[in-house]
């Protein structure tokens, strides 16, 4: 455990980007929902060019309406950006973001067992 406890404290927030409880909380209610989540990951499937919203509203069969609201949740939350291209409006994953709060989940694995263990 002590192995996985030091991999793990390998990992640091890159300078200023630690999380707020609020912020991470937020980020992980939008992501609580199962069409959020659907948009999310296809998202950041699409890498750091972004995916057309149509072509997202085409991908998962969501209504042009229903597809806005989740997409303002996310963007609310900071875990995507958007960007137009003329007619076209792409949604873009905020991988730093994404980062961040996978590291602030991470960031204190098993700190306390570690701890009991150096203690004995």
């Amino acid at each position: 455990m002590i192995k996985l406890f030091l991999v793990l404290s390998k990992y640091k927030f890159k300078e200023g980007l630690s999380m707020d409880i609020e912020i991470v909380a937020k980020a992980l209610k939008e992501l609580g929902h199962p069409t959020r989540l659907a948009i999310y990951k296809s998202v950041v499937r699409a890498g750091y060019q972004g995916i057309a919203v149509g072509g997202l509203q085409d991908k998962l069969d969501i209504p042009g309406s229903t597809l806005s609201h989740h997409v303002s949740g996310l963007a609310s939350a900071g875990l995507i950006s958007q960007r137009r291209e003329g007619r076209t409006l792409f949604c873009v994953a905020e991988y730093e973001k994404l980062t961040s709060v996978i590291g602030f989940l991470q960031d204190e694995c098993c700190f306390d067992e570690a701890c009991e263990e150096e203690e004995q």
